[in-house]
């Protein structure tokens, strides 16, 4: 298996997207949508990544983030995946104790987002991810987006940090 590089220090916003194994609608079971907001947050928090975009679907997640120079941005995906996914497996019945569980892919994939135009462009695609899929008629619909915050609500799963687009 080829190792994916994660081009850390430059001083950009990432945009990141990593998918549940196999690509099965796991973050659609009872519960993981809100475990997994409260790893990136906690993440946050952990590692002084500003966290700029978002949204959750049911086989997928994409973030935008601005991390800090040292983060080695790979690490803390792994982190995030890997503490939801032991909550996860802890609090549900899915499979037998024994059994291997895997709720993640191994892998994440990140774009170095060089411009304030490329950040918005990605920001914009994670809020039409679910209307594009059919899953809503209008963004304001997915909950599990920061959508809603761009729109000056603040009753939102995650809150946006503050982030010039001049």
């Amino acid at each position: 298996m080829t190792k994916l590089r994660h081009w850390d220090g430059l001083g950009t916003a990432r945009f990141v997207t990593f998918s549940c194994f196999y690509r099965k609608p796991y973050l659609n079971q009872p519960g993981a949508k809100r475990l997994l907001i409260d790893e990136i947050d906690r993440a946050r928090t952990k590692h002084a990544f500003k966290l700029i975009g978002y949204v959750l679907m049911p086989e997928h997640v994409h973030i935008v983030l601005l991390p800090p120079d040292e983060m080695k941005l790979g690490l803390v995906v792994r982190e995030i995946k890997s503490r939801m996914a032991k909550r996860y497996f802890a609090a549900s019945r899915v499979a037998p104790v024994g059994t291997k569980r895997v709720f993640w892919q191994r892998r994440c994939y990140d774009h170095n987002c060089r411009s304030v135009e490329v950040v918005r462009e990605k920001v914009r695609y994670c809020h039409q991810n679910p209307v594009k899929r059919g899953l809503v008629e209008s963004a304001s619909d997915w909950e599990w987006s920061s959508y809603n915050w761009y729109q000056g609500r603040r009753d939102v799963p995650l809150t946006i940090d503050d982030y010039v687009f001049n």
